[in-house]
């Protein structure tokens, strides 16, 4: 088998379905990873459009189990070589960090830094011994900047750039580039069915409901504005080109001018700026609508 293989978690939607599909029009033979398998009908059909579908093989894996992590490096020991991991699985975890719970923020981390953490740890044997190889993670204008009433999904991704930055040093001098892609909004569904609110943050009674309200009306509002979500997928397809070449790569409307502002402003006036947007005042009792 000459094909160079590609490990894409989360590839049943989003960002992961819309890759897989570009790597395999690369001609990458594509493990495509997801938690429930039935899900992955769409993926298939449409490689069959593209006439790819030979070359994307759909697999079980839940990256917050050790034993489906278990069973999946079994797999990957019988192709014998790993060229592009595309962490992509993930969720949004929602809430104010007096109402989450840590055991929701323990299931936040499981997937999105946890579960890179496994994933990782299983190719990069075959990667070392290969003197090549791609690592992509797919993190968030959110590992750069912490939005409120999204504590636990911004503490993942902030964590998920520390580790990755490591990871890249510890990796040059082996041949295998690792990549962090920073995609602002876009239209995918970690929003809808790939978004947890913690039920706390939600109820008349919490002290940040009106605040919670306010959150879930912004995004609401700038839903009309949302990227395409295939300008990511082309992002991992000139990474896999060795096109793009830059280790963190910000993606979307006003994500370069976020980091800048955040990069240049004094904190006060980058607050200011962000509650006022929301509708937030001061009071003596602190802040409110």
């Amino acid at each position: 088998m000459n094909y160079k293989i590609a490990v894409v978690t989360g590839a049943n939607s989003g960002f992961g379905f819309l890759s897989t599909l570009e790597l395999a029009q690369l001609g990458y033979k594509v493990i495509a990873s997801m938690r429930d398998p039935h899900k992955g009908s769409a993926l298939l059909q449409r490689a069959e459009e593209l006439k790819v579908r030979d070359l994307v093989e759909v697999h079980p894996l839940d990256v917050t189990s050790e034993a489906s992590i278990k069973e999946f490096s079994t797999a990957l020991n019988d192709l014998g070589k790993v060229h592009i991991l595309l962490n992509n699985a993930g969720f949004a975890g929602a809430g104010f960090a007096e109402d989450v719970t840590i055991d929701e923020f323990r299931e936040q981390f499981e997937t999105n830094v946890f579960g890179v953490m496994r994933m990782t740890q299983i190719v990069l044997p075959y990667m070392r011994k290969q003197g090549e190889g791609k690592i992509i993670n797919m993190s968030s204008i959110s590992g750069r900047f912490g939005f409120p009433g999204l504590s636990p999904y911004v503490s993942s991704k902030h964590a998920l750039e520390g580790y990755t930055e490591s990871l890249r040093l510890e990796l040059k001098p082996f041949g295998i580039s690792v990549h962090l892609i920073e995609p602002g909004s876009y239209q995918t569904n970690i929003w809808t069915s790939g978004k947890k609110v913690t039920p706390l943050s939600m109820q008349e009674n919490s002290p940040y409901f009106r605040y919670m309200e306010a959150i879930n009306s912004e995004i609401q509002a700038g839903a009309d504005t949302l990227g395409d979500p295939r300008e990511v997928a082309w992002i991992v397809r000139e990474i896999a080109l060795n096109k793009k070449k830059s280790f963190r790569i910000p993606i979307g409307k006003g994500v370069r001018l976020t980091l800048l502002l955040k990069a240049v402003l004094p904190w006060s006036i980058m607050e200011n700026i962000i509650l006022k947007k929301l509708g937030m005042k001061e009071t003596k009792e602190g802040r409110t609508l």
